[in-house]
């Protein structure tokens, strides 16, 4: 593995941990921005668990390449149907937001395909 692959899972890995956190903890512009998206709040643990278990495995498959390979698939997938929930609520000021996560999780899939 790589040492850009190293750098880039691990930065993914902690995007994702961080991003899972605000879920967990409910933060209100979580909140907010979930009911403005139509995203159940029912959903946010569900989608909590997604994102540390893609960060989590991103670390894990440090050691293990086909969980690395699997976890940022899972995450770039993730964060591509969190760009798409934005964009179909028309929160053009949102889009921003998913991007550098989607980046990092696509990076880090990419560096794992090589």
């Amino acid at each position: 593995m790589s040492t850009a692959a190293i750098i880039v899972s691990v930065l993914a890995a902690l995007a994702a941990l961080v991003a899972a956190g605000a879920d967990v903890i409910r933060t209100d512009w979580v909140a907010g921005n979930m009911a403005r998206y139509g995203v159940p709040r029912g959903w946010l643990a569900g989608l909590a668990g997604v994102k540390a278990l893609g960060g989590a495995g991103l670390l894990i498959g440090l050691a293990a390449h086909p969980l690395a390979l699997a976890a940022a698939a899972g995450l770039t997938i993730y964060f591509v149907l969190a760009l798409a929930t934005v964009v179909r609520a028309r929160a053009w000021s949102d889009v921003g937001y998913p991007l550098p996560f989607l980046a990092l999780a696509a990076a880090a899939l990419a560096l794992h395909l090589t």
